[in-house]
């Protein structure tokens, strides 16, 4: 499976993280260098793969921890109410964004209006 190694890398850097900031940031700033530093090493590549339920399912719950460590909570209410403040997706839903980008962007390029116009999804 592809996210052993990958899931590793990603802990590490939020634990770097956490070792620079400690508990003296914001969560909200926490977040943003999470998602600035660690999210995209966790997610890279993953666009052009075909995952299953149980590794995206794996992917979400790498999330969940960090959020779980971040607020220091492990009741999955509390985290859900985070995510909805805090305005952040779960990672399988930002995964099927990246891929449907790369989908549409793929498209584009291959179609001659496309090209002229270049295609952009937000």
């Amino acid at each position: 499976m592809y996210h052993t190694r990958t899931q590793k890398s990603f802990f590490r850097s939020v634990n770097a993280i956490f070792g620079k900031v400690g508990r003296t940031a914001l969560e909200e700033v926490t977040l943003q260098l999470v998602f600035l530093k660690c999210i995209p090493a966790l997610l890279f590549g993953l666009e052009s793969m075909r995952l299953s339920k149980s590794e995206m399912k794996s992917l979400d719950l790498s999330f969940n921890r960090l959020l779980m460590k971040l607020f220091k909570t492990t009741n999955v209410s509390i985290i859900n109410n985070c995510r909805l403040y805090f305005n952040t997706k779960s990672l399988s839903g930002l995964l099927l964004k990246r891929q449907e980008k790369k989908l549409v962007a793929k498209n584009c390029s291959d179609n001659f209006w496309g090209k002229i116009c270049a295609c952009t999804v937000d």
